[in-house]
């Protein structure tokens, strides 16, 4: 795979998680009959926010493989290894919220931030080498 397919291939990946959380926002709502935002229920609330974290953290990492791609400073084995934990992460993430019902966080959601935080802090330092140190 060139580094290019790499960054589409997680980035479609990523691109369906979102989906499958609109559509259990969707799925929610309706089973809770709730037209907009949350409604005060916990399960849509849920939900909401599983879509919502995604939909904040997705993009960031979709710009961020194109960079790589393109700028090309770290090994195609390293941008699986970021890309798969990314995206390893939006999923323990996305089940966790959505499913966890008990007291604090929960061990998906925890998961989840942990491993799409070190790809996130992983991803900027190959775009700062890629800008810096590469050129």
């Amino acid at each position: 795979m060139t580094k290019l397919e790499i960054a589409a291939f997680y980035s479609a990946i990523n691109v369906l998680i979102l989906v499958i959380l609109i559509f259990g926002v969707v799925s929610a709502r309706r089973a809770n009959r709730v037209v907009l935002g949350d409604g005060g229920n916990p399960v849509v609330l849920r939900a909401v926010r599983a879509h919502g974290n995604a939909a904040e953290t997705i993009p960031v990492a979709i710009g961020a493989l194109l960079f790589l791609s393109l700028l090309d400073p770290i090994p195609s084995w390293a941008m699986h290894l970021l890309g798969a934990a990314f995206t390893a992460g939006r999923l323990a993430h996305g089940y966790g919220v959505s499913t966890f019902t008990g007291p604090g966080p929960g061990p998906g959601r925890m998961i989840g931030m942990g491993l799409t935080t070190f790809s996130l802090i992983g991803f900027a330092i190959a775009l700062f080498w890629g800008a810096f140190v590469r050129a």
